[in-house]
């Protein structure tokens, strides 16, 4: 963290960004005194610094838009100053105090400001051969030009500048890396002295730039110039093939632009239509050549289509990452004490996904913190400790990852989520008492559904759930909801790691062909339809005795279908909908295939129900069916 605030403070110096400067100069104190024991971590230093930190992002998304940074408030700086203070009052009367700080950062200052506007001060930018000046330093190509010192070098030409002048760093061999003292010298030349040197061969001090500029005599009588020289043609053999192999492993790695990586997913996946096309040839046409290049075609695709979707993959700590901020932030603002225990951090997961799983997550750990855990008094009383604990978790299960969030808090009550929905006018007692409890936990998920009585600005108006839901089933995800009460909650979620490629089963319904996702699809069973009944309405059948809700798909899917001449048998597709199971009644299977999910043109753009399309191996077109969209379209119409 040190580290970092330097080397920001030493860009924005160089940049004249004062107000960034200013800002991480005193949070690079105390990082500083951190580092050297002279305070240590508590909650009163983290209420200070993470605001620090939220400001200097602000900051740099100001920059970003090409406007000037604002300053931090009086009030931050200050508390930055008083942290520093309280630990001076407490430490050794050698120890350096807020105030010598604040001098030498003053000096730090004026030589800024004399320096800088020859290399920025009238929007110049840095020269191409200052810039490879810099580059050489860097590589340990020559010495570097020193340290500036406590006062502005350069300000005079006689012999007194001589002694304020930097003394020369010692040089490094070409192929061998600087050390962390000659790479903080560099960023203090940066933004102590302004400009770097601006000869290629980057050996001469600040101190001598600046007096040329004067039209002085130079004030450094031990150039460093030549020394570079001399020593960049005695560089050994060995170290220069050093040099070249390390160069040599800098370049393995490319950055690329994510649109190029979607362009050759797409180009993958039209590969994997061109295979299924050629396996369904392979079967009509029964040759042993064919069969065996569709054999190494299939081999080439699934480790082709493998390898890019490892380069789409990134890991969920990228999101992982802000919860410890919102966990401990949420929890002082309701005063509970709440520890984050987070597993699975390096599970990898495809780009798109990482990113639209942020904001469903992070409602989903500010709810275990708002409604879950209570307050240390209350668990006291429950016999539980007194901070609360919230598990955040990821793993990979096949082609899926599971993503779990788990609370030891006081749990949900199945008896007061039925109350609700009944006084919210959801169903009527009947109805509720008949639910199961894990029926009752999903119940949160419905739009305005909420059992806490007072609205705060984190949660209680009932919006936010539905959300989390919807957005997850848009991503071909399931969540499922179980809970103890006075024990916790766990929030299960499962989602594929890709969206681009699905694997589907392929059913017939009258001579049109439909896909239904794969990991939706809980068992199939071929079934007497004779032997189905009828409950508050609902045709359903009794599976491994219990009454499972059997919907014939062709009733809605397909057009002008005859209502009253049903098959008496049929193959029934069982799937999962959250904790739900339903039955689908189809009348033919067609098998496995994986297919390649296509936008629906503007007319059935956005219509519930329908995922996409796809082109099935025999060339046909075949809908892809959205299971939580297709439900809540068709219970409507029952």
């Amino acid at each position: 963290m040190f580290r970092g605030f330097h080397t920001i403070k030493g860009g924005a110096s160089f940049l004249s960004l004062d107000a960034m400067v200013g800002l991480c100069h005193r949070a690079e104190d105390v990082f500083n005194a951190l580092r050297n024991d002279e305070l240590s971590v508590n909650s009163q230093l983290m209420d200070i610094m993470l605001p620090v930190l939220d400001v200097l992002n602000t900051q740099f998304d100001t920059l970003r838009g090409g406007q000037e940074p604002e300053h931090a408030e009086a009030s931050m700086l200050l508390a930055l100053e008083n942290l520093l203070k309280g630990n001076a009052a407490s430490a050794a009367p050698e120890a350096v105090t807020t105030d010598a700080a604040d001098e030498a950062f003053d000096q730090l200052l004026e030589s800024t400001d004399v320096a800088v506007p020859a290399a920025a001060g009238d929007g110049e930018e840095i020269s191409e051969e200052e810039f490879d000046a810099l580059l050489d330093q860097l590589h340990g190509e020559g010495k570097h030009s020193g340290v500036p010192g406590d006062k502005p070098a350069g300000t005079t030409a006689d012999g007194s500048s001589a002694a304020k002048a930097p003394l020369p760093i010692p040089p490094v061999p070409a192929g061998e890396k600087i050390s962390e003292d000659e790479f903080e010298a560099l960023l203090d030349q940066l933004h102590g002295a302004g400009k770097p040197a601006g000869v290629p061969a980057t050996g001469k001090a600040v101190a001598e730039t600046t007096a040329q500029k004067t039209e002085s005599e130079p004030a450094v009588e031990n150039k460093p110039a030549p020394e570079s020289k001399s020593v960049k043609e005695s560089k050994p053999a060995p170290k220069a093939k050093t040099a070249a192999k390390e160069s040599a492993t800098a370049e393995t790695t490319v950055r690329v632009d994510t649109k190029r990586l979607d362009d050759i997913m797409n180009l993958v996946g039209e590969l994997v239509l061109v295979r299924n096309r050629m396996a369904t040839l392979e079967l009509t046409t029964q040759n042993e050549e064919l069969s065996k290049v569709v054999g190494n075609l299939d081999v080439v695709t699934a480790d082709l289509q493998a390898a890019v979707m490892k380069t789409r993959m990134q890991p969920i700590k990228k999101v992982f990452g802000r919860f410890p901020r919102v966990v401990r932030d949420l929890a002082r603002s309701l005063k509970k004490e709440v520890s984050l225990e987070m597993q699975g951090e390096e599970t990898d997961l495809d780009k798109n996904l990482v990113e639209a799983l942020a904001d469903p997550l992070v409602h989903l750990v500010r709810n275990a913190v708002d409604h879950g855990i209570e307050s240390p008094e209350d668990r006291l009383k429950a016999g539980k400790p007194r901070a609360g604990s919230v598990i955040l978790s990821a793993e990979q299960e096949g082609d899926h990852i599971t993503l779990t969030i788990q609370d030891d808090g006081k749990g949900m009550d199945p008896d007061a989520l039925r109350e609700a929905a009944v006084i919210k006018g959801m169903m009527d007692e009947d109805a509720a008492a008949r639910l199961e409890d894990r029926d009752c936990y999903n119940l949160i998920f419905a739009p305005g559904f909420s059992t806490k009585v007072e609205i705060s600005d984190v949660s209680g108006r009932g919006v936010g759930m539905d959300v989390v839901k919807t957005r997850i089933e848009q991503l071909n995800g399931t969540v499922v909801i179980d809970s103890e009460l006075g024990r916790g909650s766990i929030i299960n979620i499962q989602v594929p790691l890709t969206l681009a490629i699905m694997p589907t089963l392929m059913v017939m319904l009258e001579d049109q062909i439909f896909a239904l996702p794969l990991a939706s699809v809980n068992e199939i069973f071929h079934l007497d339809l004779t032997r189905t009944n009828v409950v508050d309405g609902q045709l359903v059948v009794v599976v491994r005795d219990k009454a499972l809700p059997l919907f014939y798909l062709r009733r809605w899917l397909v057009a002008g279908a005859n209502y009253e001449e049903l098959p008496k048998e049929g193959h029934v597709v069982v799937v999962s909908i959250g904790a739900q199971r339903v039955g689908f009644v189809v009348d033919q299977l067609i098998g496995q295939e994986e297919v390649v999910i296509k936008p629906l043109g503007a007319l059935l753009h956005g219509m519930k129900g329908l995922a996409g399309a796809t082109i099935t191996g025999d060339g046909r077109i075949s809908l892809i069916l959205d299971i939580p969209g297709l439900m809540q379209s068709y219970v409507r119409r029952i």
